[in-house]
């Protein structure tokens, strides 16, 4: 009995780091899932740009959409190098935005490289 209640914690024990390396990678999917979706979303602002002195809606929809996805980042993740990314998106964004306000033509440029490195820290392993 002594014998079968010592090979009993060992499995748990060493199942336990299996269940957390697939809860990281599982992480790292729904942060690189859902990056994929921002650097969507920051293709289409930089379609829109063109054309938002004009009609700024569709640039503010696309911004619109990469805020709500860098929130749903930040919710899921406690990983610094994202934290990072998502603040370095955060402010481009913010920076098209006041562009959009003053009826400038918005540099989409920084929330597309932001992007990119969102996408780039989001990778697994």
């Amino acid at each position: 009995m002594r014998r079968s209640k010592i090979v009993g914690v060992v499995l748990t024990a060493s199942a336990i780091p299996l269940v957390l390396a697939c809860s990281a990678v599982e992480k790292a999917l729904d942060c690189g899932k859902t990056a994929l979706v921002v650097a969507e979303a920051a293709d289409d602002l930089q379609r829109a740009v063109s054309d938002a002195t004009e009609d700024p809606t569709e640039a503010r929809e696309s911004l619109d959409r990469i805020d709500r996805n860098l929130e749903k980042i930040s919710d899921e993740t406690d990983d610094a190098d994202v934290g990072k990314a998502v603040e370095s998106l955060e402010s481009a964004v913010q920076s098209v935005r006041q562009d959009l306000k003053q009826g400038d033509t918005p540099k989409a440029g920084p929330v597309g490289d932001a992007a990119d490195d969102l996408t780039a820290v989001c990778k697994p392993g």
